[in-house]
C-alpha cells in the first residue's frame, strides 16, 4: 500500500524550531552541515576548479563602523526655536539666532521647509541643499 509522507517542513509548522533545534546538532535528514555533500563520492577525479577556487566564507573582512546619522530639518528647528531659548540651548545673539546642533544630539542639518529668521548654526554637516538654502537666506553654518 502507498503512503503519502507529508513534507517536512509542513509537518513542523508552528513548532518553534522547524526541526532545527538544539543548533542544527547533527544536522541529518537535512543535508548535512555546512559544505557537506558539495563533492563526489568514491574515487572520482576532482574537477580542476577545486584547486584554485575558495568555496564559503574565508578570510577576514572588515565590518567598518557606520557613524549613526541624527539629522534635523529646518522646520524642527523653527518649531522648537521658542523652547531652546527658554532651556538656554540657543540664544540671541544680535540679529542671528545662535542654535548649537551638536549640544542638543543633532549630527546633520537637512533643508525641509523655510527659515524665517537668522540663524547661525554650529552642527558637524549638513546637505548641499541646506547650504544653498542658509546662503540664499543671509544664515551662516560653524562645522565642527
Amino acid at each position: 500500500m502507498v503512503v503519502r509522507k507529508r513534507k517536512k517542513i509542513t509537518r513542523k509548522r508552528g513548532s518553534r524550531s522547524y526541526g532545527w533545534g538544539a543548533r542544527h546538532r547533527g544536522a541529518g535528514k537535512h543535508g548535512g552541515a555546512g559544505h557537506a555533500g558539495s563533492g563526489k563520492r568514491a574515487d572520482q577525479k576532482k574537477p580542476s576548479y577545486w584547486k584554485t577556487v575558495v568555496s564559503g566564507k574565508y578570510g577576514f573582512a572588515p565590518k567598518g563602523v557606520v557613524k549613526p546619522v541624527y539629522a534635523v530639518n529646518f522646520v524642527d528647528v523653527e518649531n522648537h526655536l521658542g523652547s531652546w531659548l527658554e532651556s538656554g540651548v540657543a540664544k540671541k545673539d544680535g540679529d542671528f539666532f545662535v542654535v548649537n546642533l551638536k549640544k542638543l544630539g543633532f549630527t546633520k542639518l537637512l533643508s525641509k521647509g523655510k527659515l524665517s529668521k537668522k540663524f547661525k548654526f554650529i552642527v558637524d554637516s549638513c546637505s548641499k541643499l541646506a547650504l544653498d538654502k542658509l546662503k540664499a537666506s543671509g544664515c551662516e553654518i560653524i562645522k565642527e
